[in-house]
């Protein structure tokens, strides 16, 4: 399964490295990444796969919920299929 992961908030220092950390501890796998900062927002889209995963998606969304709220921005989880039926024309 594949996951869509958006993060948005103030720049600062850390934010890709947490996130990362978090993904990386619980085995999910950064397929692709992007992220700029935007009118003095950090914003970072990610692509992931759960297949080796030792957490479902919904376990992840809670645990970057918490971690979002540590670091001051906002994570949304979503998977894939969801995201792509909702952003088709």
């Amino acid at each position: 399964m594949n996951a869509i992961i958006t993060v948005v908030g103030s720049d600062k220092v850390g934010i890709i490295a947490k996130v990362s950390a978090l993904l990386a501890e619980h085995k999910v796998n950064i397929a692709d990444i992007t992220q700029t900062i935007l009118s003095g927002n950090f914003v970072m889209m990610m692509m992931v796969s759960l297949e080796e995963s030792d957490i479902s998606i919904d376990e992840l969304r809670s645990v970057l919920t918490s971690a979002s709220e540590e670091m001051g921005v906002e994570i949304n989880v979503m998977a894939e299929k969801v995201f792509s039926s909702m952003h088709r024309i």
